[in-house]
């Protein structure tokens, strides 16, 4: 044990010489794919209706910190990023061709990737695990007392990508967002039957950063 703890002691010692801690701003925008097998029915009150989604309706945008710790090649780069997220839907009353309203639901979330990568120059390639806190209630798509609003309050997913530095003060970085958790939004009925109306959505990520 007291040369294990030497040997960890020494580590902390000897690491600010061989690493660089650097810190940053980031924001970018992000394009989302949410997919429904099927048309949901759903019957509220005395009518039925059919949720699909709208194509074309999903994006997102992003802002927040990051720092970044380097040991050579390998680098640690944690981020907390303040998210927003719409998704849109189309409610169509059945039997009735004319009974159809369109619903926006704005989803802000407090986003907490933890990237590990590699560099390459000024090219870097990163993977890690992400967790996005919910900060807000989004508008129910179904304004009716016999349903209730389902939103997890905490999904966890993963990020991949490449990245860019130039001139070691502009980031420039691409990822995909994948899903570990389905069904962050869902309604459920006064009866317990619960409608899946997505998937938690799989996102290409866009971002530019300030390194200092």
């Amino acid at each position: 044990m007291k040369k294990l703890l030497a040997i960890l002691f020494t580590v902390l010692i000897a690491l600010p010489a061989f690493s660089q801690l650097n810190f940053g701003f980031k924001a970018g925008v992000s394009t989302t794919s949410i997919t429904m097998a099927d048309a949901k029915g759903v019957t509220s009150g005395g009518a039925t209706y059919t949720i699909d989604m709208l194509k074309g309706a999903n994006y997102g945008i992003h802002a927040g910190f990051f720092a970044r710790l380097s040991i050579s090649k390998l680098y640690i780069q944690p981020e907390l990023l303040f998210a927003t997220r719409s998704n849109g839907y189309t409610l169509s009353k059945v039997n009735s061709l004319t009974d159809s309203i369109s619903v926006k639901q704005n989803f802000s979330n407090l986003n907490i990737p933890i990237m590990i990568g590699l560099k390459f120059g000024a090219v870097r390639i990163n993977a890690g695990p992400v967790g996005s806190l919910r900060l807000n209630s989004p508008k129910d798509l179904i304004n009716n007392p016999d349903f209730k609003a389902m939103y997890a309050s905490m999904t966890v997913g993963y990020q991949a990508g490449v990245g860019l530095d130039i001139l070691k003060k502009l980031t420039i970085d691409l990822r995909y967002e994948g899903s570990l958790k389905k069904y962050q939004n869902q309604i459920e009925s006064t009866a317990g039957t619960k409608f899946n109306l997505d998937d938690r959505p799989n996102a290409f990520i866009f971002s530019l950063g300030l390194m200092f």
